[in-house]
């Protein structure tokens, strides 16, 4: 049986492409790019929403709570090998009224979730990849996106990377930065990837993948 990944994120794991406001295609997403390097022993399922939050209530939009969705999202794809959770760049709103910090808090709760979904485990032990988002540019506040974002989103999104970290250690996780990779964001609202920052991203996940799984 192929190894199971699912990648749960926001519009960067959807592939928004910023410059149309559509979707980048199959040949662009990182997710798909990742799958295609991976091989044929790996499948990968995308679980990209645009707007989802770790576990944050949006008032403006329903749904969107990562939260509410990983019990279902899991045990549809179960057995799963390795989850990957890419979120934050939307708990930064200002709406959300969150720090860094609690940003980070509520990437531990939904990790907690997620562990304790024991039958969607093959072998029943959780396997997660935390991935801190590229941080959000101080740009984006001249953009259509900055007054709907609010302020303090970039500054939010630099103090992640941080907190993320302790949080993988804390839970057991394994831990990867985006930054550390993707060269910049797009140039239109400064927050959603570029088709070469979705290369970039998935080059070096199909690296580091194999070592996370056992076989």
């Amino acid at each position: 049986m192929k190894k199971h990944i699912v990648c749960f994120g926001d519009s960067n794991t959807h592939g928004y492409h910023a410059e149309n406001g559509g979707r980048f295609d199959e040949t662009m997403r990182w997710t798909c790019l990742l799958g295609q390097k991976l091989g044929e022993d790996y499948l990968i399922l995308e679980e990209g929403l645009c707007g989802r939050t770790t576990c944050f209530q949006d008032p403006l939009h329903e749904g969107l709570s990562g939260l509410d969705s990983i019990y279902s999202c899991l045990m549809s794809h179960e057995p799963v090998d390795l989850l990957i959770i890419m979120l934050g760049t939307n708990d930064t709103k200002e709406r959300f009224g969150a720090s860094s910090a609690c940003i980070a808090l509520g990437l531990k709760r939904l990790i907690a979730k997620a562990m304790s979904i024991t039958d969607c485990w093959r072998g029943s032990a959780s396997n997660i990849l935390v991935i801190t988002p590229k941080n959000i540019d101080k740009e984006y506040e001249a953009t259509e996106v900055g007054a709907p974002m609010g302020r303090g989103c970039a500054e939010k999104s630099r103090g992640l990377g941080a907190e993320y970290e302790k949080i993988a250690a804390l839970m057991g996780c394994h831990y990867f930065d985006a930054n550390t990779v993707v060269t910049e964001n797009n140039h239109i609202d400064y927050m959603h990837l570029t088709k070469e920052g979705h290369e970039e991203l998935a080059s070096t996940l199909a690296g580091l993948i194999p070592g996370l799984l056992s076989d």
